[in-house]
């Protein structure tokens, strides 16, 4: 079988669909797929195309995976026409490319967001002769509403509007957790839907003993609190300055750590200085494989959504769990409650400091309770979110043909 992933993001770029589909194509290869993937030059975070990329087309081979790379217009800035450029450029270029250099293949799995690649892909699933997948990691829509990014009025309907027209022309749609596939079946009315959910390779991360890889940033604090990832909007990160703030206060022995990049950081970086904290740190993005490795060292991840963001589930959380390293969610929904089946930490709510700081003594004030929750959060990890299980049940249904049961 033939298999074309169309994506706005792909490694060498960090990020978790980066890790998600990139592992995905390494297995369906191994198992004997075709597999292409259609992307942009590389670029996010930073918002500039990396050395040794450019141009308007560049292709590349990655064992047996055909990787085609086309223009896309870099840009991180958090205003709304630099970032429609930075869809739409994509959108475009990947529409010209994909009719001349993508073969004909069985499946044309598109990532949302950005919504608008749906139209890429659409075209290109009539001409390539081509299955339609979308994949939903993100309810774009309905969380650019709840951010602020747009509102209801014309731009929220033309997107409704494109929204409902690519669910209906797809074979069939993924989503990444319980509350996109449910919202999907509910707008469109009849079941063609597939949870795909995010998980974690739980061989690349499971806890071994500390290894000092913190040491350079932590301060010669005790306890160490870590956070990995995108310093955006959604992640509402200045919830942890004002929660470093109060534990300096406090005189905790603590040391919050943030490593990435993203539109907010120098914001955020700016926050810090002004307060005169010296129990926060902010670190360059790392390599995705020293990621397991830093996690393993710390001794809380702490996971912030600035409010609830419809279907979003993090996949740090999941790493976290494996790695046997207590949480401290902050947000609703299905992430939150997915901490408190699994026992694996303490949630918050958004905007509530003193509950995350009560939460943040609580888990690291008597270590057994951080190892309980440890243990948890690994054990919940192993029966649900096995990356490995989840994409062998992908498989089963690309080769059946016909949707299977997989929603709980």
């Amino acid at each position: 079988m033939k298999f074309c992933i169309l994506t706005q993001y792909y490694k060498p770029e960090m990020g978790a669909p980066q890790a998600r589909l990139s592992e995905l194509a390494e297995f369906l290869s191994n198992k004997g797929f075709d597999v292409t993937i259609l992307t942009s030059m590389p670029n996010y975070p930073t918002g500039k195309i990396f050395e040794g990329y450019g141009g308007f087309m560049r292709i590349e081979n990655d064992g047996n995976i055909k990787i085609l790379r086309t223009y896309i217009y870099p840009s991180k800035s958090i205003r709304f026409l630099p970032r429609l450029w930075n869809y739409f450029s994509f959108t475009l270029s990947s529409i010209v490319s994909g009719l001349y250099y993508l073969p004909k293949c069985d499946y044309i799995m598109t990532e949302s967001p950005p919504l608008f690649l749906g139209i890429s892909g659409y075209i290109l699933s009539k001409f390539k002769r081509a299955k339609l997948i979308f994949n939903v990691s993100d309810l774009w829509i309905e969380s650019a509403l709840e951010l602020g990014v747009i509102e209801k009025g014309t731009l929220f309907s033309l997107s409704k509007f494109l929204e409902n027209f690519i669910y209906n022309n797809s074979w069939r749609i993924t989503g990444q957790s319980k509350e996109i596939v449910h919202h999907i079946d509910e707008q469109i009315g009849y079941k063609k839907t597939f949870r795909l959910s995010n998980g974690v390779d739980t061989k690349k991360y499971f806890s071994t003993a500390k290894n000092n890889s913190l040491k350079n940033w932590k301060n010669n604090k005790k306890y160490t609190v870590l956070y990995t990832g995108l310093h955006g909007i959604a992640q509402g990160l200045d919830q942890i300055i004002e929660l470093a703030l109060m534990s300096e206060i406090n005189n905790q022995d603590v040391q919050f750590i943030l490593i990435g990049d993203g539109p907010e950081k120098t914001t955020l970086i700016k926050k810090s200085q002004k307060l005169k904290l010296t129990n926060i740190t902010f670190v360059d993005p790392v390599q995705r494989e020293e990621v397991p490795f830093l996690m393993n060292d710390a001794d809380l991840a702490i996971i912030p959504l600035k409010k609830f963001i419809p279907g979003a589930v993090p996949s740090k959380l999941y790493e976290a769990m494996a790695l046997e390293l207590p949480v401290l969610f902050i947000g609703d929904g299905e992430p939150a409650d997915i901490v408190k089946n699994s026992h694996c930490g303490v949630v918050s709510k958004p905007d509530d400091i003193e509950s995350m700081y009560n939460g943040l003594k609580k888990i690291l004030s008597d270590k057994s309770i951080s190892q309980r929750m440890g243990k948890s959060g690994r054990k919940s990890v192993l029966k649900y979110y096995n990356r490995k299980e989840i994409l062998n049940n992908f498989e089963k249904f690309l080769r059946s043909d016909y949707p299977i049961n997989n929603h709980n």
